[in-house]
């Protein structure tokens, strides 16, 4: 690991720490979000490379026991596996879903929660395009649009939204129960006294 990857990982590391709430899963695209290049414009035999701060968020994302997954539009899943392989990431991710789809990536997310079991809730997405962002968003999932790339700002917007969420859908979540407690139970009603009479 190079020294701007482990300065990189350890400004995430502290990134992260300084979040009460973190996200069970973090997602990311490929092409123009994890590498700066679309796969079906390159050959396997070329050497890829990361944005720089790419690789250390991944290596903070596994050291803090964050589970990592790819869900990528590629047409050239062959591609992108070789370069995820040549960049020694593959043991990171816990899914990879890479192929092509029209449904801007709503079966991606399906696979990935049926594969891991992690709420939608609960993951973090980023990616390059906004209509994907929006898409997923619609699921539930914590969305961000990086414009070059995923780096040490977007990783901290990210954790942010994700905490402002998570914080919400609890708030949320205590004011239905706490509502729900409040209302009498008409469900089977006890019978009264003046009925027995």
């Amino acid at each position: 690991m190079g020294e701007s990857s482990e300065k990189a990982k350890s400004e995430a590391v502290k990134i992260i720490e300084s979040f009460e709430v973190v996200p069970k899963l973090v997602v990311f695209d490929l092409d123009y979000t994890l590498w700066p290049f679309y796969c079906e414009c390159r050959s396997k035999r070329e050497s890829p490379s990361l944005y720089p701060h790419a690789m250390g968020i991944l290596l903070a994302l596994k050291h803090k026991g964050i589970d990592i997954a790819i869900a990528s539009r590629s047409p050239t899943a062959d591609i992108a596996k070789a370069f995820i392989n040549k960049l020694g990431i593959t043991s990171f991710f816990v899914a990879q879903e890479i192929y092509s789809s029209w449904t801007h990536k709503t079966d991606h997310f399906q696979k990935i929660h049926s594969a891991t079991g992690v709420p939608f809730s609960s993951m973090l997405f980023f990616d390059d395009e906004n209509r994907n962002i929006q898409t997923v968003s619609k699921m539930g999932v914590t969305s961000i649009l990086v414009d070059n790339g995923v780096n040490l700002g977007a990783l901290s917007q990210g954790l942010t939204q994700f905490s402002r969420n998570w914080n919400t859908s609890q708030k949320n979540k205590q004011k239905w129960l706490s509502d729900y407690s409040k209302k009498p139970d008409t469900s089977n009603p006890a019978p009264s006294n003046s009925a027995s009479k």
